[in-house]
């Protein structure tokens, strides 16, 4: 049973969080090693003051690199024009999964059909920035900072986690499940957990290394680098057990298909289910899978299947655990493809792009205005809403603070994503 803060008397969140999502009802039943691990996590949580409005809500994040092509994912097949430009790789009407007068979206993506006629997805037209990059470098590097054209050094998922979260807690706030960091989770005050495969993820090194590392967990003194240091390493090796015995006690029933992000996303759920106390979560397509040049059609319908699949198997799996009303999916991609197919039966790199919101909470259908096909910047769609819009409302709406502007950068009015 997950204990809630509403389910009992008034207790303090300090009480909560040791009487409820870290303490009984996440040992009972354990090994004694993932026990005591939660137990260490457990206190590093409850360190200072959070400003956390919403403790028992977490956001995860999913990245399809490579620039999904938005226009055959959600498809407008009310426009003649659509079928114009795109006269082999249109999706036809009669095949689209039909969501709204005029659009519907890719048929292989029926993971997602019942998750939208059951009012759990937003999806959210035209997201983008003014002067877009059609390099997958610069342009992903802008959705991972939050500040196009900026310079900015910190991921906005890491400044998330510095304005939200406990500076001095060493509890694993963020993990990032992919073969290495994403710069939207790189942040000043909190060290990302990222992993791949959770059963080789351990601390690595010499037997002198490690040892000088113990020693120097017992022997820091007033020396505040040191300290840190030290908490680093202690929570990476109390971290890595609990990967690790979470990941691999972990059964369920509920099919994530295959490929794609179906084991990241199984293992969110398995830490989930072991209540790690991560707020934030941070999965991606490896490599650049939706950089469809050549012959699109079958690699990008296997691509959404595999996609929709996964998401919709980690909502399934969720709601077993009675967890779906706490966790709140955001997927978006680095830019879309041109408005016309290209000679090679492909699309080449765009601008605007749909972006999906999912969760139990989520004010579903469609949102913002769908970019003009015809009125378009050399080819290319111009933007009708600036991503950092969808930023504001994850940061303001799901997770209950109400500053994204200092996050941000800048003010970006939140859509009407929740109810």
């Amino acid at each position: 049973m997950i204990i809630r803060p509403s389910d009992s008397c008034a207790c303090s969140r300090r009480e909560f969080l040791r009487r409820g999502l870290y303490g009984i009802g996440v040992t009972a039943g354990l090994p004694v090693l993932m026990s005591r691990t939660t137990e260490a996590l457990t206190a590093q949580a409850l360190t200072g003051s959070s400003m956390e409005a919403h403790p028992e809500r977490i956001l995860v994040v999913v990245e399809l690199s490579g620039g999904n092509d938005g226009l055959n994912t959600v498809v407008p097949y009310g426009s003649d024009t659509y079928y114009r430009v795109r006269p082999n790789l249109g999706i036809r009407e009669n095949e689209a999964i039909k969501i709204e007068d005029g659009y519907g979206l890719h048929p292989s993506m029926v993971g997602f059909e019942r998750l939208y006629k059951d009012g759990m997805m937003g999806v959210v037209h035209g997201c983008g920035y003014d002067n877009p990059s059609l390099s997958h470098f610069s342009s992903m590097g802008f959705w991972h900072t939050g500040v196009p054209n900026g310079g900015e050094p910190l991921g906005w998922l890491g400044r998330v986690a510095d304005g939200v979260y406990d500076h001095d807690a060493q509890g694993n706030m963020i993990v990032n499940i992919g073969t290495r960091q994403s710069l939207a989770v790189r942040a000043r005050h909190h060290q990302p957990l990222v992993f791949n495969d959770p059963r080789s993820f351990r601390r690595e090194g010499s037997d002198g290394e490690k040892s000088a590392l113990d020693d120097m967990a017992v022997n820091t003194g007033s020396n505040s680098t040191l300290d840190f240091l030290a908490a680093t390493a202690s929570n990476a090796e109390q971290s890595s057990a609990f990967v690790r015995e979470a990941s691999a006690a972990y059964s369920t029933p509920v099919d994530y298909g295959i490929g794609g992000l179906s084991p990241q996303l199984r293992r969110v759920a398995a830490l989930i289910a072991a209540e790690m106390p991560t707020r934030l979560y941070y999965v991606s397509y490896a490599g650049n899978s939706f950089d469809t040049h050549v012959h699109q059609a079958d690699p990008h319908a296997r691509l959404l299947a595999y996609t929709a699949d996964a998401i919709r198997g980690f909502v399934e799996d969720l709601q077993r655990l009675n967890r779906v009303d706490d966790v709140a999916i955001m997927m978006f991609t680095e830019f879309g493809r041109r408005v016309e197919e290209n000679a090679s039966l492909g699309t080449d790199h765009g601008t605007a792009t749909p972006m999906f919101v999912i969760g139990s909470g989520v004010e579903g259908g469609l949102h913002g205005a769908h970019p003009s096909l015809t009125d378009l910047d050399d080819g290319n769609l111009k933007m009708t809403t600036d991503f950092r819009r969808v930023y504001a409302s994850m940061i303001q709406q799901w997770l209950g603070y109400k500053d994204s502007a200092a996050i941000l950068k800048g003010n970006y009015e939140p859509l009407r994503l929740f109810a």
